[in-house]
């Protein structure tokens, strides 16, 4: 496995990331036995950076990948980086953003429980809360760096204008942003500044939440407890026409022997400014798909010929996860 530098964290970590929100109970039902056994062979193949969020279950995800992790966390700690998030709650409203430093300290510590850790590697505020001051939220993390919590602060979903004034009290050390092949609004102005700034990237969705794994047709459906039952991006005519563009970049995979997973991923890790792919999956196989990604070189002719086919696509856009 590949391994590189995060940013200005200093952090080496493999070039893929065992993403776990799938394991929080927005995907669907799964197997927990199953679940382990991916992470199991994610940390075979070489992945040392697993990340997760306190509300993927509030505690569901954390727990579970605590539990697959605990030979390593309790005998080879150093050995692995564990990155969570926190900032979102539930409220009788629902789920809201609240980057509040009594939240975020009661986050920290529910996440250190659940996770069954005395630390955590990087610490991400996982959504901009407009209502608190950024000084606020960056404060209260300089507060649980100190405390030895948390070692490394990053901003999840950020733009650049929101890691300049979060910055401006704690530097930005990784950011998390979404990036696949039919959403690339963060090469205009983020990717940039995150480069300008040294900032480690860790993209999130390479794989457009399944779109790009050519599993998917115009008679998919999704389980009424799964996220995607519900977002645009898997219905209408938009979804039609990039289900054409999947195809096509299936059978551009199929003659350079790669599957068109592997492909999606390495277009995102061939960008100069991303640093990791997060990659989420539930079973072993799928894992093994997906780490092979870090090996491939994708030449300029190549991502020419990537753009063309993606020119007909239709771009994703909106909140993320999309339309949620």
């Amino acid at each position: 496995m590949k391994t590189t530098t995060l940013g200005r964290s200093g952090l080496q970590v493999s070039r893929i990331a065992f993403g776990a929100w799938q394991l929080g109970g927005d995907w669907g039902r799964f197997d927990e036995a199953v679940a382990v056994t991916a992470i199991r062979r994610a940390r075979d193949l070489g992945v040392n950076f697993f990340d997760t969020a306190q509300a993927y279950g509030f505690g569901a995800s954390e727990r579970l990948l605590g539990a697959a992790l605990r030979g390593e966390l309790l005998h080879d700690r150093d050995q692995l980086v564990i990155a969570t998030k926190g900032g979102l709650r539930m409220s009788d409203a629902g789920l809201v953003r609240d980057g509040s430093p009594r939240w975020l300290r009661e986050g920290v510590d529910a996440s250190l429980t659940a996770l069954g850790v005395d630390h955590i590697d990087l610490y991400q505020v996982h959504w901009p809360d407009a209502k608190v001051p950024a000084a606020e939220t960056a404060g209260a993390l300089r507060e649980l760096v100190a405390e030895g919590k948390i070692g490394h602060v990053g901003v999840s979903n950020y733009d650049a204008a929101q890691m300049a004034e979060f910055a401006a009290t704690l530097p930005v050390e990784t950011l998390q942003p979404p990036y696949h092949l039919f959403r690339r609004e963060i090469e205009d102005e983020v990717l940039p500044y995150s480069r300008e700034h040294n900032i480690g990237v860790l993209v999130y969705g390479p794989l457009a939440h399944g779109l790009l794994t050519g599993s998917m047709g115009e008679d998919t459906t999704f389980a009424d407890d799964d996220w995607r039952a519900t977002s645009a991006m898997f219905t209408g005519e938009g979804f039609r026409q990039n289900l054409v563009a999947v195809h096509k970049l299936e059978k551009f995979a199929a003659e350079r022997g790669i599957s068109v997973s592997q492909l999606a991923i390495a277009w995102t890790l061939a960008n100069p400014a991303v640093h990791v792919a997060i990659v989420g999956a539930r079973r072993a196989d799928h894992v093994q798909d997906s780490v092979a990604s870090a090996d491939l070189s994708l030449s300029d002719s190549d991502l020419a010929e990537i753009d063309t086919i993606m020119a007909a696509a239709a771009p994703v856009t909106g909140p993320s996860p999309e339309s949620v």
